[in-house]
């Protein structure tokens, strides 16, 4: 897994102040997204154990509410597999943290069994993720008043509460 860009003090992905976590890697290639070099499974650097405990410190600050994950996209199988171990640590380690993150991919059709994004470990990867944003870009439907989200399509969803209720559930603060 590469990492295109890792932000401190970031305000714009999530509620409160987070550490965000760019990826690389995304086979959605949305029409007018923001940020198509992280399209490249190869952009950035190689993830790193290095990078991984960056992160966990720099979360252990007081004035951090969590971390964000977007990119690229982190539902792909490459990025589910190098960020679990991230997300679970930090749910263990730090357990007041929430953990957003951004996908293209829809929850309830790619994310579920069956789903063309759903592999052996993505329960375990959702299940530690409160937040996810969720649907692909649509420049038509681009509504820069939206709070978390570049398109009306997309979805701000609960994911622990849609997860308990076996229905999405979206966020209060995200509508």
């Amino acid at each position: 897994m590469h990492i295109g860009e890792i932000k401190t003090a970031d305000t714009a992905n999530g509620i409160g102040m987070r550490v965000t976590v760019f990826v690389s890697g995304c086979t959605n290639k949305c029409p007018g997204c923001f940020q198509p070099e992280t399209w490249d499974f190869e952009y950035g650097r190689e993830y790193t154990p290095e990078m991984e405990q960056f992160i966990l410190d720099e979360l252990k600050k007081g004035y951090y509410d969590g971390l964000t994950l977007l990119g690229g996209d982190p539902m792909e199988e490459s990025n589910q597999r190098g960020l679990l171990p991230l997300v679970k640590r930090l749910k263990s380690e730090q357990p007041d943290k929430t953990i957003w993150a951004y996908t293209g991919f829809v929850y309830d059709r790619d994310l579920v069994p069956g789903g063309k994004r759903y592999f052996d470990i993505t329960d375990e990867m959702l299940d530690n993720i409160d937040v996810l944003v969720d649907g692909p870009f649509i420049q038509s439907q681009k509504n820069i008043r939206l709070r978390f989200r570049g398109s009306s399509n997309q979805r701000v969803i609960d994911l622990k509460e849609t997860r308990q209720r076996g229905e999405v559930v979206l966020a209060k603060e995200g509508k």
